[in-house]
């Protein structure tokens, strides 16, 4: 039985993802064109991958003549979302508590993004229907 196909995004996905969110419809030249010299894939490794994201739902693509243009269709905050969702499902038990505790438990924080987590928190809190923040 082959392994089940993950829906989160590999690194050279990533990649090309945020090329097309940033630039929109595009052929695989064009990506591969677009791509940072500090991280250049080959024509058929970014052909691979675009239709690796399309099987995975994040592309579609449109044929212009004997071209195929690549454009996004998961946007770029769902799909932060939806990685952010698998993470906290695999490393800390669906628990938004211990995400934010192994957050604040960095010693990188600082003092800004203290402040914003502590009113974001608070906003959070205050929408909530019942009352309560919803952290596990």
């Amino acid at each position: 039985m082959p392994p089940k196909r993950s829906i989160t995004l590999t690194e050279a996905e990533l990649r090309l993802m945020k090329i097309l969110w940033q630039r929109g419809e595009s052929a695989v030249g064009d990506l591969v064109a677009a791509m940072p010299d500090s991280a250049p894939l080959a024509y058929n490794s970014v052909l691979t991958t675009i239709r690796i994201l399309e099987q995975k739902g994040y592309v579609y693509h449109r044929q212009e003549g004997r071209a195929y243009l690549y454009s996004p269709c998961v946007a770029e905050h769902e799909a932060g979302r939806s990685e952010v969702r698998h993470m906290l499902q695999r490393f800390f038990g669906n628990s938004r508590e211990r995400l934010l505790l192994s957050l604040l438990g960095d010693e990188d924080i600082t003092p800004e993004e203290l402040a914003r987590l502590k009113e974001a928190i608070a906003h959070a809190a205050e929408d909530s229907p019942d009352g309560t923040s919803g952290v596990n």
